[in-house]
């Protein structure tokens, strides 16, 4: 079951856009969607995000539709989960939690690991919770025959223990990560003396990042129609049509409120757009959210500090979109470049605007000419 709330002054369709990408991220997750609850209201309750009577509503759907789960499209407090939990009688899980999911399945290599399990971590921490009377404090006060208010019981104890383990786990995966980036920056620093040009593929999930970086690059990038299909960064080496060489980075796509665990996770591999010397923006042209996906990304090239980065905005998809919605992308970004990464169309034209700009950023080093015989050179 998904669950939103929807703000009076906000249309329809905005929610039932969320949900859309909510019911794209569930399936990601392989998690079949039986129904929706969209609530009008002001403000989330803080107990059960849900109004009273919403969450009655929701419990009667979820056992006639027998549903397992219920997904919020928000961020849920510890006790916003506990509450609904209560009313409704089965598990819940947030946005940000089903996002996190995706990331833990389809990290691979030890970087993307240690980074997923990082925001993971600064997920649960706060929401770590005992469980019945287990978890609960027992022995506590003098009159009861114990040592003072002060005495935690077992469930306490337990709960203390798994946080600072939690606390020691997160420590270890942040060096690691650290350790991660110097070694990124060492290597960003030799292709910058080589004087070697950076591309970063950007753009929202499902765009079409990674088969245009198999387009241009030759590589072998998976390529699936899911969201988050690739995490872990892909860096391969493209000569320009005149022979000017550059390394072309794929990088994680951006959802709507990326959950600010996974930006702080993932802020070195993201750095790599803010390092670069050109952002290819890689937009789905035939998404009638694009306008809203391009906003999106810049707002979070923002976060990361990439906002300066020059960037060249590139249409996919071009053979699936609609010309009308094609003509108004193109006419609001008059420098976009129009492709599909499926069939190859407009490719030609990627990589001559490619070339321009690098050629802009990076002008030919003039050779030095020799002195005329029987002159000595300069010092």
């Amino acid at each position: 079951m998904l669950v939103a709330l929807a703000d009076r002054d906000s249309p329809d369709s905005a929610s039932a856009d969320s949900l859309d990408e909510l019911e794209r991220l569930a399936a990601t997750d392989e998690i079949e969607v039986a129904d929706r609850v969209v609530q009008v209201r002001e403000r989330p309750d803080p107990a059960t995000y849900l109004g009273s009577g919403k969450v009655r509503e929701l419990a009667e759907l979820t056992e006639a539709r027998q549903a397992d789960l219920v997904i919020a499209d928000g961020e849920l407090t510890p006790a916003q989960v506990r509450g609904l939990e209560d009313g409704v009688g089965t598990r819940v899980v947030d946005r940000t939690g089903l996002i996190l999911d995706i990331f833990g399945e389809h990290a691979h290599s030890s970087e993307g690991k240690a980074q997923v399990e990082l925001a993971q971590l600064a997920y649960e921490l706060p929401r770590l919770r005992g469980h019945g009377r287990e978890m609960s404090r027992i022995g506590g006060g003098r009159v009861a025959g114990g040592a003072g208010i002060g005495v935690r019981g077992r469930g306490e104890m337990r709960l203390e223990i798994r946080r600072r383990h939690l606390r020691r786990r997160m420590r270890t995966l942040r060096e690691q990560v650290r350790r991660t980036a110097r070694r990124r920056e060492v290597t960003r620093g030799r292709r910058v003396r080589a004087r070697v040009p950076s591309v970063a593929i950007t753009g929202y999930t499902n765009a079409g990042k990674s088969a245009l970086l198999n387009r241009l690059a030759g590589a072998d990038a998976e390529v699936a129609d899911v969201l988050f299909a690739t995490l872990d960064p892909l860096v391969r080496q493209v000569r320009t049509v005149d022979g000017l060489a550059y390394t072309l980075t794929d990088t994680v796509g951006f959802v709507r409120r990326l959950p600010h665990q996974l930006v702080d996770a993932f802020r070195s591999t993201l750095e790599e757009v803010a390092r670069a010397d050109l952002a290819l923006h890689v937009v789905d042209a035939s998404s009638p959210q694009a306008g809203r996906h391009i906003d999106t990304v810049r707002g979070v090239l923002r976060e990361i500090g990439a906002q300066d980065v020059p960037e060249l905005l590139v249409l996919n998809k071009a053979d699936l979109a609609e010309p009308e919605r094609m003509a108004t992308l193109r006419r609001l970004h008059p420098g976009a470049v129009a492709v599909s990464a499926r069939t190859g169309e407009g490719l030609g034209d990627l990589r001559k605007a490619l070339r321009d700009h690098l050629s802009a950023l990076f002008p030919p080093v003039p050779a030095r000419s020799a002195p005329p015989a029987g002159q000595e050179g300069s010092t």
